[in-house]
């Protein structure tokens, strides 16, 4: 790998921004918390993480979709202050486990994940993750025979998305695509393509951005991006919910905990997936150094940082492992430039809403291979490991694990709180390397 350079490394960290930036802010669009805020808890809890994990993990740390539900109905129905509780609170969970984890030792819990189980995990995480992109480019069920679609799309619309009108109607079929999206997302993936192959030097690194650049200004020429919610948006600061937000104290309430930090023992499970899936990408043994216990440490006190300023609980992301995929750039430095650009760029009200514009079909375009390439690692995982899949027990774990962690969705378990299919596939996964024997 060639040596970067400073002002490389800069456009590189921006590019991380850029792949993470729909996802960390659709959390706060869809629970009623202020994206801004979540942007700069973002970046701050990046910056935690690293100071926690030595430096060595390139990981950025997003909004976590698994809290979607219990954050929303919780702020409903008890208001922000509450809603800080309940996230703190799930930060000293993570916390916690992560104490049990340092008392139990890594080998121990290495042994509840070989090849077998990890493999076919990581395979789940970018197959369970496609249906969003698909469905950004705008392949969707028809809204009007779906109510939980037509409730996102109506939420979607009543936070300045614009949802095109043809997915409300039976056009042909029970399926539609809307050309725009379509033809973005096939411009995006194709410059993708062309930029990741055929570009020599320092464009090979950058393919994402570069297929934004492209996407946006195709957009933009095709009349779908809103330039009036550009025109209109502060130069600096947060928006007035975002204020409030941020300097409203936290209020710890049974009904807050009882909601929301349970749910921080599944999405260990899925923190188990990502770390291993990013030691793969990388070629690093992070379980070994710096040890889950810490990668898990980080996650709880950025989390309980987030709680603190108002912003969704903490996660590490997918789409950060499928950009070290693509540009083979695994320096933790250029991610740390990419906190700060969050923490920065939170607060240039202008270029938040230039970000916010970028029409779904051109992240679309960009998920499609970002969440290819997680399932492709979990292949490499597999293959790395030369299991042999002419043995009944390898093939009967790999199997479970594909079936319940793809079709199961999320099961409620108590009022607001859910297990999600990956988790209940790693669990599974988990259970059957340990009870079926070696030899069938």
């Amino acid at each position: 790998m060639e040596q970067i350079s400073s002002s490389k490394k800069l456009v590189l960290g921006l590019q991380h921004v850029l792949a993470m930036f729909g996802a960390t802010v659709l959390v706060p669009i869809l629970t009623g918390l202020d994206p801004g805020i979540a942007l700069l808890c973002a970046g701050i809890g990046t910056l935690v993480f690293h100071s926690v994990t030595k430096g060595i993990v390139p990981v950025f740390l997003g909004s976590s979709f698994a809290f979607i539900s219990a954050i929303a109905i919780t702020l409903q129905a008890y208001g922000i202050g509450v809603v800080k509780g309940g996230i703190i609170a799930t930060g000293i969970v993570y916390v916690v486990m992560a104490g049990v984890i340092k008392l139990a030792g890594v080998e121990r819990v290495k042994s509840f994940f070989p090849p077998i189980v990890v493999g076919p995990i990581i395979m789940v995480i970018g197959l369970r993750l496609s249906p969003v992109a698909i469905n950004m480019v705008g392949y969707a069920p028809i809204i009007e025979q779906n109510p939980e679609a037509q409730q996102m799309a109506e939420i979607l619309a009543s936070n300045g998305f614009q949802v095109d009108s043809a997915l409300f109607h039976n056009v042909s079929g029970v399926f539609n695509i809307p050309l725009q999206g379509l033809l973005v997302a096939t411009v995006v993936i194709i410059t993708m393509i062309i930029v990741s192959i055929f570009a020599k030097g320092f464009f090979k690194m950058v393919p994402i951005l570069i297929s934004v650049i492209v996407g946006y200004l195709v957009a933009l020429a095709l009349g779908m991006v809103d330039t009036a919610a550009i025109a209109s948006a502060p130069w600096f600061g947060f928006s007035k919910l975002g204020t409030k937000h941020l300097f409203t104290l936290p209020s710890f309430t049974w009904e807050a905990v009882i909601a929301i930090a349970p749910i921080a023992l599944v999405v260990f499970i899925e923190h188990i997936g990502d770390i291993t899936t990013n030691g793969a990408v990388v070629g690093k043994n992070f379980f070994d150094n710096p040890g889950i216990h810490r990668t898990l440490l980080g996650d709880g006190l950025a989390t309980m940082t987030a709680g603190l300023l108002g912003g969704p609980a903490n996660t590490t992301y997918g789409e950060n492992t499928g950009v070290l995929a693509v540009t083979k750039v695994y320096d933790p430095k250029v991610i740390r430039i990419a906190a700060v650009f969050a923490i920065v760029l939170s607060l240039v009200g202008k270029f938040t809403a230039i970000i916010q514009t970028i029409p779904l079909p051109v992240m679309g375009g960009i998920s499609i291979i970002l969440f290819g390439m997680i399932a492709s690692v979990g292949v490499r995982t597999l293959v790395d490991a030369q299991l042999d899949f002419t043995h009944s027990r390898n093939l009967i774990i790999a199997a479970i694990i594909f079936v319940t962690g793809i079709s199961i969705d999320n099961i409620a378990i108590v009022g607001t709180i859910t297990i999600s299919g990956l988790a209940i596939a790693a669990l599974i996964g988990v259970v059957l390397n340990k009870v079926l024997p070696k030899d069938i």
